[in-house]
Formats: structure tokens, sequence, C-alpha cells
């Protein structure tokens, strides 16, 4: 058995570097299973209904057990996915870690450097009611946008006090509005 060096930090995931600090980890809001935890509840629904057929509490309380135990197994891929989907910020780079289903990861690493800006955008009474929206990062490789985060001013705040921590300067505006249209851009004469 290999001797761990004192000096060396735990990692926390799995391809964190040695030298590799982890700042902050961020999930999205837990609004994401709310398919899964629809249809769980409809199968508790529908373990009762042996229960019209022959109203004893045999059938109802077997019906229920059956129905919370389907119901359990029906929503248990949301919360995998919901679980299992973090981001990762260190002091070197940007780790999202998409999990779909039980068997499908997907993973997207950007340095800190990449990132030339930060915006959020909370749109509509859900999202304003629930603190959850969306951030959209603009780096050199294209556009990273994260649905359904919470508290998504919170998070871009902080991801920029890191970059300007690290002496990259980005453009952030407050709120992100949506894609700039050619026909939004107006010349004057």
């Amino acid at each position: 058995m290999a001797k761990k060096d004192k000096n060396t930090a735990p990692k926390h995931f799995e391809d964190q570097f040695d030298d590799e600090e982890v700042l902050f980890l961020f999930r999205k809001h837990p609004i994401v299973m709310r398919k899964g935890l629809i249809f769980g509840m409809l199968a508790l629904l529908v373990g009762t209904l042996p229960s019209l057929v022959k109203p004893e509490y045999i059938y109802f309380f077997g019906g229920l057990l059956g129905g919370l135990l389907l119901g359990i197994i029906i929503f248990f891929p949301a919360w995998v996915a919901w679980y299992y989907s973090v981001f990762i910020v260190t002091d070197q780079r940007l780790i999202q870690i998409t999990q779909k289903g039980l068997f499908h990861r997907t993973v997207v690493d950007l340095t800190l450097a990449q990132i030339q800006m930060v915006n959020y955008q909370i749109a509509g009474f859900q999202e304003t009611l629930l603190g959850f929206g969306t951030i959209m990062m603009q780096t050199y490789v294209g556009d990273l946008v994260i649905h359904d985060v919470h508290h998504p001013a919170e998070i871009s705040k902080k991801i920029l006090k890191i970059l300007r921590d690290k002496g990259i300067t980005t453009s952030a505006l407050p709120a992100f509005k949506g894609k700039i249209d050619d026909e939004d851009i107006t010349e004057e004469d």
C-alpha cells in the first residue's frame, strides 16, 4: 500500500488535479425532479385503486404500500440525475458533470481563463417565486447555458469574484436578456 503525502490535499472528485483546490460546487434547483415526482405520486395513487374494487383495509394498505414502492422506483432515476449532476468550480477550472438517467454521464471541462462573460436570467413568475434561473457563460469555445440553477445571481457573483481574484477580466451584465438579433442593432446616421 502506497503512503499518502502529508502535503497532498484530499481529492473531492475523481478527475481533480493534485494542485487543484475546490472552491465551491452547486447543483440545479430540485424543480428539475418534478416530472419524476409527479409520476411517482401518480403511482402512489394507482396503488390505492384496488381498494375501490374491494373496500377493505388490507387492499387499501397493501395497495398503498405497493404504490409507494412503485413510486420510489419511478422517482429514483430523476433523483439520481439531479443529485449526480454537479457543477464544480476550482481554482483552475469549471467542471460540469451532467448525469442523464442511470448510465449516461457527460463532463464539460473549462479552464477559468476561457470564460469571457457570465450572465444570468430569472424570467417568469415560477422562477422568481422559487428562486431559480439560467446562467449563461460565454467562452472562447462557445456558450455554456445552465438552466434551472438555484439562486443564479449568487452563483454568477461567486464565479465572477473567483475570476476577478485570479486576475481574469470578463464582461458581465447584471442580467441576461437574450441573444441579440441583427434587427436589434440600429445605426444612427
